[in-house]
């Protein structure tokens, strides 16, 4: 732990000319070939660099066993070498479920979780340290946006957790703090290493984006002919309803984000999950339920029913778990496939954004 912090404190002080360094661990394969072709080394270094950061893990220059030290002095010299360190974890007594918070080398804080399941292995990870979309609901948000994680950041954020339990991800999700579409040139570089041969290689099929609903991104993700799941937070059956939970819906309808949702399907053939966090005596009625039906029908979709996490700087309370199965029932009357997410890490700070906040209060107090 003591080598990843001085690793971190060097790339902390690489911050003022990150500009002028390469993010090496960024680098999808073909780019770092270029990269190490134009050090002057040969082309099979690439290969081993590679799978020293993306198939082993490791956090030091140090541990790259079979790298001569005139090209880990280059790296050093001119690249960042991203490390994230594990600033604590919290383990639920109910289900194993891991929360880890992990500091940058900047000094921000980002969130992971890990969630067992018995078709394997889920990793949540944060896209933003922070994030602006201010959802009503979300502990993510209070403090806005601070920056966006590079592809590197984000990788480590698996990377490290595989590494800390000794077990594989097999599924990874993009539902931590950050909007993953406000970040999208990164994330999109991150999506294509994760499920590349050269790396992880977690299928496709096993990677969902979650988005508070941001139209052009969606669109734009229609094009890159990804096999990901599509994950689109709506919350609200109505737009009058969804602009007082989520700002996002002053900027973008609820019909033209539909209507982005029916595209994606067109193109992609992946069907989409719609999250609904229900939220006590505000978008739990019958009438929301038969107003979310109409909205979706004809799509073929899943609706996650999320009782919501209550945050302390919120007002919003859970509904009882007769009404979260009626509005479960009122879906299923008029086929809307649907399921009540099972609440993991309940005991811990299970909310996006919970325990990054109360670290830091902490550490302030």
């Amino acid at each position: 732990m003591k080598e990843n912090r001085t690793e971190n404190q060097e790339n902390g002080r690489q911050q003022t000319d990150a500009e002028q360094r390469t993010d090496i661990k960024s680098l999808p394969y073909p780019q770092l070939e270029q990269w190490i072709l134009g050090q002057g080394e040969k082309k099979f270094r690439a290969r081993q660099l590679y799978q020293w950061m993306h198939e082993k893990h490791v956090s030091s220059l140090d541990a790259m066993g079979n790298l001569p030290g005139s090209l880990k002095q280059k790296i050093r010299k001119t690249c960042v070498f991203t490390v994230l360190e594990q600033m604590t974890c919290q383990v639920s007594a109910q289900d194993g479920t891991r929360k880890y918070l992990f500091g940058l080398a900047d000094g921000n804080m980002v969130e992971s979780v890990l969630m067992r399941y018995h078709h394997g292995n889920s990793v949540c990870i944060s896209t933003q340290a922070g994030c602006r979309m201010g959802c009503r609901f979300c502990a993510s948000t209070l403090d806005g946006l601070v920056r966006n994680l590079t592809p590197a950041e984000m990788l480590e954020q698996i990377y490290r957790i595989s590494d800390d339990t000794g077990e594989r991800v097999s599924n990874v999700v993009l539902m931590g703090t950050g909007e993953p579409l406000d970040n999208y040139e990164n994330v999109l570089t991150f999506l294509r290493m994760l499920t590349d041969e050269d790396g992880l290689h977690i299928s496709q099929r096993n990677v969902t984006v979650s988005t508070c609903g941001i139209v052009p991104g969606i669109y734009k993700l229609a094009e890159e002919k990804l096999q990901i799941t599509l994950a689109v937070s709506l919350h609200a059956s109505s737009q009058e309803k969804r602009k007082k939970l989520m700002p996002v819906a002053n900027a973008y309808g609820i019909h033209e984000l539909i209507r982005a949702c029916r595209y994606y399907f067109e193109k992609t053939g992946r069907r989409i999950t719609f999250e609904y966090s229900l939220v006590a005596g505000v978008n739990d009625q019958a009438q929301d339920a038969e107003e979310l039906a109409a909205l979706i029908g004809g799509l073929p979709c899943h609706v996650n029913l999320i009782p919501v996490n209550p945050v302390k700087e919120r007002d919003f309370t859970q509904p009882t778990a007769k009404a979260v199965q009626d509005f479960q029932k009122r879906l299923e009357k008029y086929r809307i496939n649907v399921t009540i997410r099972r609440e993991m890490g309940r005991d811990i700070d299970g909310a996006c954004g919970q325990l990054r906040k109360r670290f830091a209060e902490r550490q302030d107090a």
